[in-house]
Formats: C-alpha cells, sequence, structure tokens
C-alpha cells in the first residue's frame, strides 16, 4: 500500500502521529496543512526552529501525487531528504533531482516518481527551468508546489536569486497547482514583494511572531585580530563539548577562524564554495553527526539544517542585512534551550561591505546600502535588541526582552521625553522626507550639502540640538522609529518622516528613557592584523624569574639574554605557565628554547603560584599559526639558498629593516638561522669579533648603546643583525 494510501483518509494529526510520531502541532502548523490539503495559495513566514518544513512534508505524503519543493541549496535538498526518509519505510519517498546526480541516478528518480513512489521531489530552480525537466513534469501528477526559502524572490532579501523570480512561470509551465511559499525571514517589504512575484497577493497569509526568548543577543567590540581570536577561544572553551556554528564574510577568513580553533584543540571544520563537493558535504555531515563540535563557515552553511543543539552562533564579521543576521542565529537553539549569538562588531567593516557594493547597478547598491544601514544600527543601538529586530519584521514587542546584552546592561538610561518629543516637533515643521543622516545633522546644525540644498540652514530651528552629538540624536531617532513616531519609507530608500503616531506623540508625549548607543572603535586592517602584549605582569615573580635565567646561563656559559630576553620573562609573570607546554606560547619562547631551558622556569612558577595561591587568569592563551606564516618559511627558505636579504625583503614586499624585525621574531622563537654569508659581506672578521666581544657581556645592550660603543661605525639594522647570529650561534 502506497503512503497516499496509507494517510490520505486520515486527519493530519492522525497522519502526523502515524508517520512523524508526534502527537501535536507546533504554532500554525495544522492550520497550514489544512489550507494546502484544500488546495488553498498560502504564505508562510515563520521563524527558524518554528516547523515551517512540516507545512508541506505532511500534506505532500497525504496527497496523490508529487509534490514538487523549490530549494536554492544542494546540501539543504540532501538535510531535507535525508530526513524524510529516516521516517519513510522506502527511500524513494523522497528524491532531490539537481547537478549532483548521474544519468542513471536521473533515471532512477524519474522512474520512482512515475510509479507512484515518490511523495517530494526536492529541485533546484536552475534545475527547474530547464526544457526536460518542464517536459518530464508535464507528465506526472504535481499535487503542489512549494517555494522554501521564498525570500530569495525578494531583492531586497539576503539570499536574492535571480532563477526565483521566474518561479512563477515555471510553474504555469507545468500546471495551474496549489502555491505555498515559505521563508523564516520576511520584512513588510520583502512580504509583499513575494507575494506579486508569485501571483498570490489573494493567499492566505501565515505568519508566527518572530520573537524567539531563548536566544541570547550580544555584539562585542571587535577590536583587533588577537583580542578577537582571544575572546572566541575562551567563549567557546567556557562551552566546552558545545556545539557552534562561526559566520565569516569570506573564504579565506573562514579558513583562518578554522585553523585557530584546530590549533587550540577545538573540534571544528570550515564550510564555503570553495571547497570541493565532496569536502563540504563531509564536513556538514560530521558537524550533524557530533564528529566535531563547530562549523566555520560563510553563509551558504545553515539552510534548512534541522540540528536542534546549537548552542551558539557567533558572527565574527558583520552581516550583510539583518534578515540575514537573523535567520543565521536562528539556527541556535532550535530545541528552545538557550542559545548565544554573539556578534563582533567594527565599524570599517560596514565601510568595506559598502565598498564591495560600488561597482552594482544603482538600484542593487541602494538597496544594498540601506540593508547594511540597519545592521550597523542594530549593533550600535542601546535598546533591547530584540524589539529592535522584531520592529524591522513588523512586528511590536511591548516590554524588553531582559535576555539581550542592552537588556542586562547596567549601562544608565536618562529621561529624554522633551529632546523626543522637539525632535518630532521640528521634523513635522520642516515637513518632508530625508535621510537619518540629514535629519541629524539639521538638529546639531551642520550645514551639509544636503541641508543647502534645500535651504534648511535657513529655517530657525537650525541647530536647535547643536549641545548634543550626532550619537546622541540617532539613538532619539532610532527609538522613535521602533515606537513608530517615524516612518521608514522603504520604497524612497529609507527616507524618515513624522507618522500619524508621531504626531500624536507631539500633543500627547508619553515619558522615554533612553541609554545612549554605544560608539565603537572603527579598527583599521593594518590594526585589525596587529598583535600587542600587554605590559601587566607580577613584579615580584619577575624579578626571581630574571635570577633563574641567571642562574640557567651561567650553567650553559650564555649571557642571560640568550636564554630568554626580558619581555618573554614579563610575560612568563604574567600568565604564569606552570607546564612545558603552556611556556611553549610565551612571546619569544617557543618549542625549543621551552624544552631546552624551560623546566626550572616551569617548576618554580608552579611553586609560586601554589605557595602563593595565585589564581591563575583563565584568559585563554590564544595559539596562532604565525601570521605570515608563509612569509616566514620564504624567509628562512631564502636564507638556506643565501639569498641576498635586501633581494629577500624586495621579493615579499617588506623593507630591510622590517625583514630584520621577522628574523629578530624568528630567533627569539627558537629557530636557527646562518646569516654569516651576509653579514661576511659588510665586515670583516676582526670588527665581527669585537662586536661578538660586547655582545658577551652579561648586560643585555640595547642596539643604541652598541651603536655609540663602535663611535656611529654600525647601522641600527647591522646591529640587530650581529645580536640575531649571536643568538642563533650561542643557543
Amino acid at each position: 500500500m502506497s503512503i497516499a494510501a496509507e494517510l490520505k483518509y486520515k486527519t493530519p494529526k492522525e497522519a502526523l502521529k502515524e508517520f512523524f510520531g508526534f502527537d501535536s502541532f507546533k504554532g500554525l502548523q495544522e492550520e497550514v496543512i489544512e489550507s494546502v490539503l484544500d488546495e488553498k495559495d498560502c504564505f508562510v513566514i515563520m521563524p527558524t526552529g518554528a516547523g515551517k518544513s512540516l507545512c508541506y512534508q505532511l500534506p505532500a505524503l497525504m496527497k496523490d501525487g508529487t509534490a514538487i519543493i523549490i530549494s536554492p541549496l544542494i546540501a539543504l535538498m540532501k538535510n531535507q531528504v535525508d530526513a524524510i526518509r529516516s521516517f519513510a519505510k522506502h527511500d524513494a519517498t523522497a528524491h532531490f533531482l539537481n547537478s549532483s546526480l548521474n544519468k542513471a541516478q536521473i533515471t532512477q528518480v524519474k522512474d520512482d516518481i512515475i510509479h507512484g513512489r515518490t511523495k517530494l521531489l526536492y529541485v533546484a530552480p536552475e534545475t527547474l527551468k530547464k526544457e526536460e525537466t518542464i517536459d518530464f513534469l508535464r507528465t506526472i501528477k504535481v499535487s503542489f508546489v512549494a517555494v522554501d526559502e521564498a525570500h530569495c524572490i525578494s531583492e531586497w532579501g539576503h539570499d536574492f536569486r535571480p532563477e526565483y523570480r521566474r518561479i512563477k512561470e515555471m510553474v504555469k509551465a507545468i500546471d495551474d497547482v496549489t502555491i505555498i511559499a515559505l521563508t523564516a525571514t520576511a520584512t513588510p517589504k520583502v512580504q509583499v514583494d513575494i507575494q506579486k512575484n508569485l501571483g498570490m497577493t489573494e493567499s492566505t497569509l501565515f505568519k508566527s511572531s518572530f520573537h524567539r526568548d531563548n536566544l541570547f543577543y550580544d555584539v562585542r567590540p571587535k577590536g583587533r585580530k588577537d583580542r578577537v581570536h582571544k575572546d572566541i577561544i575562551g567563549f567557546i572553551k567556557n562551552k566546552a563539548n558545545k556545539c557552534g556554528i562561526i559566520y565569516c564574510l569570506s573564504r579565506k577568513r573562514v579558513e583562518e577562524v578554522a585553523q585557530l580553533l584546530a590549533l587550540n584543540d577545538i573540534k571544528g571544520l570550515p564550510y564555503h564554495a570553495g571547497l570541493d563537493a565532496k569536502t563540504r558535504a563531509a564536513n556538514q555531515d560530521a558537524f550533524l553527526m557530533e564528529d566535531c563540535d563547530i562549523i566555520v563557515a560563510t553563509i551558504a552553511f545553515g539552510m534548512g539544517i534541522d540540528k536542534p543543539d546549537v548552542r551558539f552562533v557567533i558572527h565574527y564579521d558583520v552581516p550583510k542585512s539583518l534578515e540575514g543576521y537573523y535567520q543565521e542565529t536562528g539556527r541556535g537553539g532550535r530545541d528552545g534551550i538557550r542559545a548565544d549569538c554573539v556578534l563582533y562588531y567594527n565599524p570599517s567593516d560596514i565601510e568595506k561591505l559598502e565598498k564591495f557594493m560600488k561597482d552594482k547597478p544603482v538600484a542593487e547598491r541602494e538597496i544594498g546600502t540601506l540593508l547594511i544601514d540597519e545592521t550597523s544600527a542594530y549593533a550600535e543601538t542601546s535598546m533591547c535588541r530584540t524589539k529592535y529586530l522584531l520592529h524591522y519584521f513588523g512586528e511590536n514587542l511591548k516590554e524588553d526582552c531582559n535576555h539581550c546584552d542592552n537588556c542586562i546592561s547596567s549601562k544608565p538610561r536618562t529621561d529624554i521625553t522633551d529632546d523626543l518629543q522637539q525632535a518630532l516637533s521640528t521634523m513635522d515643521k520642516v515637513g518632508g522626507e530625508f535621510e537619518l543622516s540629514h535629519w541629524v545633522n539639521f538638529f546639531i546644525g551642520k550645514k551639509t550639502d544636503s541641508i543647502k540644498s534645500h535651504s534648511h540652514d535657513q529655517q530657525s530651528a537650525f541647530g536647535f540640538g547643536k549641545e548634543k552629538d550626532k550619537i546622541y540624536w540617532k539613538s532619539i531617532l532610532r527609538l522613535a522609529q521602533t515606537n513608530n513616531y517615524v516612518f521608514k519609507n522603504i520604497e524612497k530608500y529609507g527616507l524618515y518622516s513624522v507618522s500619524k503616531l508621531g504626531k500624536e506623540y507631539i500633543q500627547k508625549p508619553v515619558k522615554h528613557e533612553m541609554a545612549v548607543d554605544a560608539q565603537f572603535e572603527s579598527v583599521s586592517d593594518v590594526d585589525f592584523e596587529s598583535v600587542t602584549i600587554e605590559n601587566i605582569y607580577d613584579k615580584q615573580l619577575f624579578a626571581m624569574l630574571k635570577d633563574i635565567r641567571k642562574s640557567i646561563a651561567k650553567k650553559n656559559s650564555l649571557p642571560p639574554y640568550v636564554i630568554v630576553q626580558e619581555p618573554a620573562l614579563e610575560d612568563m609573570a604574567a600568565k604564569y605557565p606552570i607546564t612545558i607546554a603552556e611556556l611553549e606560547s610565551i612571546n619569544g619562547v617557543g618549542k625549543n628554547k621551552a624544552t631546552k631551558y624551560g623546566q626550572e622556569f616551569v617548576d618554580f612558577i608552579a611553586t609560586y603560584v601554589k605557595e602563593n595561591e595565585i589564581e591563575r587568569e583563565q584568559d585563554i592563551v590564544v595559539k596562532s599559526s604565525a601570521k605570515n606564516s608563509q612569509k616566514k618559511v620564504a624567509i628562512i627558505l631564502n636564507i638556506d639558498k643565501k639569498q641576498s636579504l635586501d633581494d629577500i625583503a624586495k621579493s615579499i614586499g617588506l623593507s630591510l629593516a622590517e625583514l630584520v624585525n621577522e628574523l629578530d621574531h624568528i630567533v627569539a622563537s627558537g629557530t636557527k638561522l646562518d646569516l654569516n654569508y651576509y653579514i661576511d659581506e659588510i665586515f670583516d672578521d676582526e670588527f665581527k669579533d669585537e662586536i661578538y666581544d660586547v655582545l658577551k657581556d652579561e648586560d643585555e645592550h640595547n642596539p643604541d648603546e652598541i651603536i655609540q660603543i663602535f663611535d656611529g661605525d654600525l647601522s641600527h639594522e647591522e646591529v640587530q643583525l650581529m645580536k640575531i647570529q649571536f643568538i642563533s650561534n650561542m643557543s
């Protein structure tokens, strides 16, 4: 007996129990299913984790014929098909038809459909538009068409796919059948766009609340790379054995973060379009099967992935839109248990996203800029983040959520009722629709080209709010927007004007309190790549470690600084390494020196920590591959080939001084170098010996002192090179 025959005469609830084993539906599921069974077009907007898939899966199993499910990603199709097959008696119940199949597999899929064995057929729009696909589907009974991830239809959506805009004509070419469109994210603008494009303006709309009270939203300053890496590793290690997703915007960043996790003994794998299909599938399966805890991915990962126990979602880079951000964070906590959603925000990332769009068509660029602005406003806002997000999707939350960083913050809030009323009153008197920045510049009295072109600098109210800064007035207007006092005209790319509710507020204001929006440090790429060691250390331990260094040096007949240099001692006195492995991570030590000279240091520090009852800082000492590890390998190989240092520096884009600094780091970390071939061209043996005699002194001379000893006959780089070679020779 076929599945349809088994389930056809049952109620949806009975069919749900028999096939999926569930006793009851969630939210609007049952109403949607009834609508599809009654062959009514419907548009379903449900947050991630609310059970959208069931809305078309169950009616597909209950109705005669095969349901066509249009889906944007091969990985998503595979995941959905696997899920259905896990409940079904036969694998033929669900199939996908896409470019990953060979001819024999395609023939088998079609045979199963023709003989009525297949109830759900997943296809990509690119496959559906092919003539042979349409010709085949005309020959079978299609029960209905489901458009999954329907936001891909809209240019205002975060995953716009041009092929999706042709779905209606493709479906009509097959048959006039019921259509169900489904998405997890749709602003009012996107919703209208989808319905118009699919010819579903009269369809029934089913819209669930977007409020997920088990998601904790947190925005953190991104800062320099060493700090954000440290924060991420610390965050993950505090959630030991919990699974999560880290989203990055570029493939390069995905690989870098995945490598960072591996170096810190965290089970994580990369996922991006640059990997071959087999590797991507294997990494996704490893995540789903719990063979790895974390996937580091571009936005290509996760759409439709039904993993209930994702405990955190980290956005390493700022997302391109709030729709994308909401959908990606929605992959956390699908089991209803708390999940953390952490966004690292750097205003310069916004500038980079805007630069990426400079060559796009004008309309696409304007839409993209507006979407990016919304993301920036979300990151910077001081108000309840959930309230801000829900308002973006056309839903109003009356009370603060108390599950975001802003709600639990102790940041002081001030009464802004008078300023809000004055801002709205001024906008109402000036009239018209203008960008947020235009209104803010009007308030503070800044004569921009836009202000002057509208003669707004001639208005009596111009500059009324100049005693407050831009951030304050931006905060006021964002609060006004969330409370519907101002209207943001999306059709005109985000122009602001006073709404009807705002006009009422001017006449009858109610009290509002607000904390000013956060101001984030804009960190350039150069700053972001740089690494600094904070000079905070235990002075008493440092003095003791100097004595130990002196003792080790004496035993080995070496100057103390050859053992380790003072910055390394400072780092030890800050981090209290008590094993050789921990000592290796100390800046300027490395594996070789830790093995050769480290035992006395770690034994002493372990005793010191115990006797003084010191609680070691649990800040994770992040192990990272050298930022320019390939560069360093190239340097070492070229030195082995006895290439000129000037040529080496030129080949890797460094000045000679920068190259010498790299050599210093390489040797300080325990790698020996032979620079004699280069040094011998500069100095004769006698002069070299004189320099080495000075370097053998117990005191660690700085380069300026050595230059002075030799009456200025040496350059700073030459002193450094001699010191590097001396340390290589002696240790």
